[in-house]
């Protein structure tokens, strides 16, 4: 699918690695609408895609909630027609021992919470968002659209504490074949993409010797990745038709130690 022209739907948008994706789809041609529970920082993202010659549109949206994701879909529907692309980017970290120090189990709340967001909270905008592409018309090649999920390495390569937040991850991740096969009747694809370590806003909460210390765990580059590599990648699954039901590591060969 050729990204230009075509309106596009990026959760998390506000920030680190999606506001990078719709910054990148916007600089290909597409119809931005940039979907954060953090509006004014999505606005801040849509007011710089705008001012390189863009067309960006910033919506509050909690992914969690299905009446505000329908609420955000339609509006950006209005503004730049169907979406036949979504970037599926909204998440929340997490660290907790299951047994803490104390000997008390790790409260169930915080696992439900990661699990909400970042596991149902994709499910939930991509049920909605897949139902207004399958009623598009198809493109030539019968393509209507594709959505990009985001997992992370975690998925398969969980640390010490990392219970909630890689079992939210892993379901992403297996959650992308099923998908894919029950969308392909609609010519609409789903991928998934796992990132490794990644130089993002959450990142930078940490001291600058911890993030040396975990850039040179990485094989090559010896680096965090950057936004924009993400982004690139994003969009080049969009423009390759071929790929479908994939899940992809972006993680310059990195496998995580248990800590």
């Amino acid at each position: 699918m050729k990204i230009h022209g075509h309106a596009a739907l990026v959760t998390g948008g506000g920030s680190g690695l999606g506001a990078a994706t719709a910054i990148e789809l916007a600089r290909r041609g597409a119809k931005v609408s940039l979907l954060d529970v953090n509006v004014d920082a999505a606005q801040q993202v849509a007011q710089t895609i705008t001012a390189a010659g863009g067309q960006a549109l910033a919506l509050g949206c909690d992914v969690t909630s299905g009446e505000s994701v329908q609420a955000a879909v339609d509006a950006a529907t209005a503004a730049h027609g169907g979406a036949r692309i979504l970037m599926n980017i909204a998440g929340i970290g997490s660290a907790k021992r299951i047994v803490a120090k104390d000997g008390s189990p790790a409260p169930l709340a915080d696992f439900e919470r990661v699990v909400r967001v970042n596991l149902i909270g994709t499910y939930n905008v991509a049920r909605i968002a897949a139902a207004a592409m399958v009623k598009l018309e198809p493109l030539d090649d019968g393509e209507r659209g594709v959505i990009v999920n985001t997992a992370s390495v975690a998925a398969f390569d969980g640390q010490v504490g990392q219970e909630a937040y890689a079992a939210s991850k892993g379901g992403v991740a297996a959650m992308t074949l099923p998908l894919a096969r029950d969308l392909a009747q609609f010519g609409v694809r789903a991928v998934t993409i796992a990132p490794g370590l990644f130089h993002t806003p959450l990142m930078d909460e940490l001291p600058q010797a911890v993030q040396a210390s975990l850039a040179a765990s990485i094989p090559f580059p010896k680096r965090l990745g950057r936004p924009e590599e993400f982004a690139q990648l994003a969009a080049s699954i969009v423009e390759n038709t071929a790929l479908n039901g994939e899940v992809i590591r972006l993680d310059g060969a990195l496998r995580m130690a248990p800590r």
